[in-house]
């Protein structure tokens, strides 16, 4: 069986083999990857088309993937480019596969696939955000003012707060097309699988978890180890992930702890870095910096920039507890990989972020409930070295283990596949 990926970037194995840089995002594809390369009882050959930023040939890497070049512009990403179409063309007639699989609806690459799909009933579409969705909710949180406000980037490249959600409304219309076009869709929540049968009833919907970043699955948190009172956030560099919200409630948690320190890895969006970045913030960016400023947090809070997936291990396990203040999610792998380590995590309640896991497990608390934030907070904290922190902790680490079995997620995909080639 003849598998092509259409993935938003470079993978590790092919990364290396180019001689490239290894990307940091979207991890839980490289841990699939890996799973795929490693297992060698199957009968898939597999090809990978990733966003190179330019079109070029194919490329045979020591693990037996082919793997193809595509030049999609992600700076522009709510912006259809019908070149794309015969380019997948071109992939498709090469490497003559007998299922497309596409992660993410992201990019407009996605629906370019589909159209260049001779058979799109072997076209299998991935759910891993919603542009559709996230758009309804990316004022969620912010003051009005910030609507009519712009910085002199937001100015030069005619990208203010307004006009962010206005491409996430295009990027939506974009991906709903191509939902409607596939006939197959594998997802992993409630929320993706209500979503996706209201814009394609007739697509065939699979439910499969996602495999994590190997390094995940190894390790434990521990409470002696981590520094007291600190919390991690894996993203905070676009409102839809919620740090303002989270900036909000840190003052009144500073109240009763006055050591708190938050840490948040990604994108630096606060220009800390040179006076070129400090001309160059957006509106969002500067917002995070009145709350700082405006709470008297800048020795309580910590921006990271991009870190790798040793690094990212690394953080968590000497936070004291992982936070996802998003105001939307569907399931957020950055949660996964925490609870996989077996630590306290704390996160707002959207999407489908039941489906990873339960009051039992960790704290849920309302996305725009700053009171209900700092309650969650104020009781992980409270637990520190309790019986009571070290049973939801084991039952976190747990769940993960079942949600996230690379074996399971291994075996299904191979059934999926299977279902779809025939």
């Amino acid at each position: 069986m003849r598998v092509l990926w259409v993935v938003n970037q470079c993978i590790p194995v092919i990364a290396k083999h180019l001689n490239i840089e290894v990307p940091n995002k979207e991890g839980w594809l490289t841990g699939l990857s890996e799973k795929l390369i490693a297992e060698k009882d199957n009968d898939l050959t597999l090809g990978i088309a990733f966003n190179a930023g330019f079109e070029d040939g194919r490329y045979k890497g020591e693990y037996e993937v082919t793997a193809y070049g595509y030049d999609d512009d992600l700076s522009v990403p709510e912006e259809y480019d019908e070149s794309l179409e015969y380019r997948f063309k071109e992939i498709i007639e090469d490497f003559k596969p007998d299922v497309i699989h596409i992660f993410g609806t992201e990019y407009p690459h996605t629906l370019a696939v589909c159209k260049a799909a001779p058979d799109t009933s072997k076209v299998l579409i991935g759910i891993q955000g919603l542009c559709s969705v996230y758009a309804d909710h990316y004022f969620d949180g912010l003051p009005e003012e910030m609507y009519v406000k712009e910085t002199f980037r937001d100015r030069i490249k005619s990208d203010n707060i307004v006009k962010q959600q206005a491409k996430f409304v295009k990027r939506g219309e974009l991906e709903i097309e191509a939902i409607k076009l596939a006939k197959n869709v594998t997802g992993r929540t409630s929320w993706d699988k209500k979503y996706t049968s209201e814009y394609n009833p007739d697509a065939k919907y699979y439910f499969m978890n996602e495999t994590l970043r190997s390094n995940f699955y190894e390790g434990k948190w521990k409470l002696e180890t981590c520094e007291k009172h600190s919390l991690f956030a894996s993203q905070g560099d676009y409102p839809i992930k919620g740090l303002h919200v989270l900036l909000r409630a840190l003052p009144e948690i500073k109240k009763y702890y006055p050591d708190v320190k938050l840490y948040v890895a990604g994108n630096k969006i606060t220009g800390e870095d040179s006076l070129k970045k400090k001309i160059l913030i957006g509106t969002y960016g500067r917002y995070i910096n009145k709350l700082i400023k405006d709470g008297d947090l800048s020795d309580n809070v910590v921006f990271l920039g991009s870190l790798s997936a040793d690094k990212m291990k690394e953080r968590y396990l000497k936070s004291n507890a992982f936070i996802s203040p998003s105001m939307m999610e569907n399931s957020p792998n950055s949660l996964g990989e925490a609870m996989l380590l077996s630590m306290p995590v704390i996160s707002s309640d959207v999407g489908g972020v039941r489906d990873l896991m339960s009051e039992e497990e960790g704290f849920i608390y309302p996305s725009l409930d700053e009171k209900a934030l700092v309650d969650s907070v104020k009781k992980c904290f409270e637990l520190n070295g309790s019986d009571t922190q070290k049973e939801m902790c084991e039952k976190a680490g747990a769940k993960a283990r079942i949600t996230h079995n690379p074996d399971t997620n291994f075996k299904r995909l191979l059934e999926i596949y299977e279902c779809i080639s025939k």
